[in-house]
C-alpha cells in the first residue's frame, strides 16, 4: 500500500496525528516530537558528515567486488566500531562520534545495501553475510593486530554485533554494546513489519522534505542528527522525479527472522563485557531477565528517546559508551585517554 505524499504533513500549529512508530523493528513507546515554529525548510537543510567525522574511507575487500564505506573520527584510544540498524547508515552515529572522538577512535561503516557501500548482492542481508562483512572490514582495516575494539550495534546492527562477537574471530575485542534490540520483542514485531514499512511516507519532493518527515512523522526526534543521517538513506528516483529510500527493506523479509532468532542466548554467551541500552523498560525477554539477575551484563534504560537512541540523545549515548569503556578499563596497551579516570593497564 502506498502512503500519501509528504504534502499531507500537517501545517505548523495543527495537531499532529497519531502514527505508528516506524522505526525499523521497534516497539518502543513514541516520546513527544520536537515542536516546529517555521514554514521555512532551511532548518531541514542537509548537514555534511565532515563536521562530525574526520575522514571517509572506502574499504575494498580482497578477492571480492565488495567496497564498504566507512566514517572515522579520533586518533587515540580504543576503537568504537559502530553498526547501524536496517534502513539507517553509518551517519546514524555522527553526532555521538563528534562527542567521543577526543577520547576514542570511532568507526561507523555503511552495512551492505546501505549508504555508499557497494557489493555484488546488496539485497543479501542475511545475518551470516552481514557478520562476514564486518569481520572482513575489521581485518582489512587493522590486520592481525587490531587495537582494542568495542562493538556497538543498533537494532539490526546490534544483532550483527552480537554475531560478530560470538564468532570469536576478532582479536582484541573487549566490549559489546547493543542498542535497543531484544529478541522477544523483535520476533513478536516481525509480523507487523511489512505494514509498518508500507505505511511510511515513501516519496519526497526534496531531501529537506524527507528530513522534515523523519522528525515529524518518522523514526527520529533530533533535527540535527536527521539533517546529517537522512540524506545518506535516500536515492533519487528519475522515473518519479522524487527521492525515495535507497535500501528496500521490504524485499529482505526472508532474512528478518535470522537477525533475531536466538539472539538473547548468543548475547549472553559472548565472552566480553556487555551493556544493553534500551529505550523502554518492559523490553527484556526471559533469557535476558535471568541473565541480568545473574550479573551477566549491564542494562541502562534511556528516557525520553525513540528507537534510535544514538541519534535522539547523542550526548547521553556517548556518555554511556565512555563510561562503559572507563569502568571496564578498556584501552590499547595502557594508552591513556584524556578525560577518563586513569591510565588503563593490561
Amino acid at each position: 500500500m502506498e502512503t500519501p505524499p509528504l504534502s499531507s504533513l500537517q501545517e505548523e500549529g495543527e495537531e499532529e496525528p497519531t502514527v505508528e512508530d516506524s522505526s525499523a523493528f521497534s516497539a518502543a513507546a513514541v516520546p513527544p516530537r520536537p515542536a516546529t515554529h517555521s514554514h521555512s525548510l532551511h532548518k531541514y537543510a542537509p548537514l555534511d558528515w565532515s563536521a562530525y567525522f574526520d575522514e571517509e574511507r572506502r574499504v575494498a575487500i580482497l578477492d571480492t567486488d565488495d567496497v564498504f564505506n566507512v566514517y572515522t573520527a579520533g586518533s587515540e584510544g580504543p576503537v568504537v566500531f559502530c553498526l547501524h540498524g536496517g534502513g539507517y547508515s553509518g551517519l546514524s552515529f555522527a553526532l555521538a562520534a563528534s562527542r567521543m572522538k577526543d577520547k576514542t577512535r570511532v568507526v561507523a561503516m555503511d552495512l551492505r545495501g546501505h549508504g555508499k557501500s557497494t557489493t555484488n548482492d546488496d539485497l543479501d542481508l542475511s545475518i551470516e553475510t552481514l557478520t562476514n562483512d564486518v569481520i572482513a572490514v575489521i581485518r582489512t582495516m587493522y590486520g592481525d593486530l587490531p587495537p582494542a575494539i568495542i562493538l556497538v550495534g543498533h537494532s539490526m546492527g546490534g544483532s550483527v554485533a552480537v554475531h560478530v562477537a560470538a564468532r570469536k574471530e576478532i582479536r582484541n575485542l573487549h566490549g559489546l554494546v547493543v542498542v535497543d534490540v531484544v529478541e522477544g520483542t523483535a520476533m513478536a514485531s516481525l509480523v507487523h513489519m511489512q505494514k509498518i514499512l508500507a505505511n511510511r511516507a515513501q516519496h519526497f519532493p526534496s531531501i529537506e522534505k524527507a528530513i522534515e518527515w523523519s522528525v515529524k512523522g518518522g523514526p527520529l526526534r533530533n533535527v540535527e542528527s536527521a539533517r546529517v543521517s537522512i540524506p545518506s538513506t535516500l536515492k533519487y528516483d528519475e522515473s518519479r522525479e522524487c527521492y525515495t529510500y535507497s535500501t528496500p527493506l521490504e524485499q529482505t523479509e526472508k532474512y528478518w527472522k535470522g537477525w533475531y532468532e536466538g539472539l538473547s542466548d548468543k548475547f549472553l554467551s559472548c565472552p566480553v563485557q556487555k551493556i544493553l541500552l534500551l529505550a523502554g523498560t518492559d523490553r527484556l525477554d526471559r533469557a535476558l531477565t535471568i541473565g541480568q539477575m545473574q550479573g551477566k551484563f549491564q542494562m541502562v534504560v534511556v528516557r525520553h528517546t525513540g528507537h534510535a537512541i544514538q541519534e535522539d540523545v547523542p550526548e547521553e549515548f556517548a556518555s554511556h559508551i565512555l563510561n562503559f569503556i572507563s569502568r571496564n578499563k578498556i584501552g590499547p596497551n595502557g594508552v591513556e585517554i584524556p578525560g577518563l579516570i586513569k591510565k588503563w593497564q593490561h
